[in-house]
């Protein structure tokens, strides 16, 4: 077996982490198709949450996006794509993720999609939201749902996942490790980046 061949499968196992994510297909807020083969060869840092969220999900945004900044601007970072996917398909169209994400990082990709597409990639990615019932575009509610966003590796494999209580620093510095373990091992070149 070929060095680069060996170095690429050990690099798509997942020894002792969950199996989070798979293939998806979704809308992005430029109303153009999106799967989860768009993120291959990117590292990426994903959150699901709603547009009416009054507080958490606008917070965790703005911490995603304070990340994002410090990998980029580090002396050996790199380039993290920030993904907002919406669990609130009844009300979330793709004018009200643009008009949304616009008011976080300008890379920011936005992603909605109908109830069973939204569904699908929740559940590829162990992301648990519940909807009121026959809720309808025009209603007030309010959506529960994990409270969390995962950093993706450019295989699409899951690296790790950032709760409610760490801070845009420390997003930063895992992320700029995992990144640095990843090229140290060959990744870069395994995964084609």
């Amino acid at each position: 077996m070929r060095a680069d061949h060996i170095g690429q499968e050990l690099l798509s196992k997942s020894i002792g982490k969950p199996s989070i994510g798979g293939p998806f297909s979704l809308i992005t807020h430029t109303s153009e198709p999106f799967t989860d083969k768009d993120l291959l060869g990117k590292w990426t840092l994903m959150y699901f949450g709603f547009t009416n969220c009054p507080d958490i999900c606008p917070e965790e945004l703005d911490k995603m996006s304070e990340a994002v900044d410090m990998i980029g601007k580090a002396e050996k970072g790199g380039e993290v794509t920030p993904v907002f996917i919406s669990v609130d398909p009844a009300r979330d169209t793709v004018e009200a993720v643009r008009t949304y994400i616009s008011d976080f990082h300008p890379k920011m990709i936005g992603l909605t999609g109908d109830y069973d597409a939204v569904k699908g990639t929740c559940k590829a990615y162990r992301v648990y939201f519940s909807t009121p019932p026959d809720a309808k575009p025009g209603d007030d509610y309010l959506v529960d749902h994990s409270i969390f966003f995962y950093l993706m590796d450019p295989l699409g494999q899951f690296v790790d996942a950032f709760g409610k209580n760490t801070t845009a620093k420390e997003v930063s510095e895992k992320t700029l490790d995992a990144m640095s373990k990843w090229e140290q091992a060959g990744g870069n070149k395994a995964a084609g980046v």
